[in-house]
């Protein structure tokens, strides 16, 4: 699993890490040097580049560890894909009306073209993952609204509004609610597949050993 996961991570970075650089020095979002230790690299602070590593992991884990003590709780196929149907509506519908909000275009375009290809590689998965990403929401909602400015006199992350929807679950846009579903996601579905690939080149033996 580790080293399934670690490839995973490494890609994903490559997805997002571009998109943070762009959208920093564009000014579409930015950090409070107050509360950073001064490392940068790519023009990003060394906490986001943490950041692409530390929550993915965690969000992974959780996710394996929920299917253990829950694995029989599942979604039906037909209602997996109802909200695969209904999320893909939404994400189009606010590509459309934001159109000329980066954040907004970016964060919902990428969520379409993730769900698509999950939808048709790796459906089976989401009748899991609607249900795990709920109590990822938990945790999701205190730390990034602690990042976004709750009791706090500055955000350490803050957005320019002009460049998203200017809607918030209190200090948090609601663009992030997607991001933070496709960036775990796209973890998940990596992992599982170099998961099974890695396995599937081990000989018979061996696999039945680690099983």
């Amino acid at each position: 699993m580790w080293p399934a996961l670690g490839l995973s991570i490494i890609i994903n970075m490559m997805v997002f890490i571009p998109w943070d650089h762009v959208f920093t020095i564009n000014g579409f979002w930015g950090f409070d040097a107050n509360y950073l230790c001064g490392i940068s690299l790519y023009e990003l602070p060394i906490e986001e580049w943490l950041f692409f590593i530390c929550i993915p992991y965690a969000c992974v884990f959780m996710h394996h560890a929920i299917l253990v003590f829950h694995k029989e709780k599942q979604l039906p196929v037909k209602l997996t894909n109802s909200i695969s149907a209904c999320l893909f509506l939404i994400f189009t519908a606010l590509v459309i009306m934001y159109w000329d909000k980066w954040y907004s275009v970016i964060n919902f375009s990428y969520g379409i073209i993730l769900l698509t290809l999950v939808v048709w590689k790796s459906n089976e998965l989401l009748r899991h993952y609607y249900i795990t990403f709920l109590f990822m929401l938990i945790p999701f909602i205190i730390v990034n609204g602690i990042l976004t400015g709750t009791e706090l006199e500055d955000p350490i992350v803050w957005y320019n509004n002009f460049e998203n929807m200017g809607i918030r679950l209190g200090t948090i846009p609601v663009e992030d609610t997607t991001y933070a579903f496709t960036l775990i996601l796209g973890n998940l579905v990596l992992t599982e597949y170099f998961f099974l690939k890695f396995k599937s080149q081990k000989p018979i033996d061996s696999v039945n050993v680690s099983n």
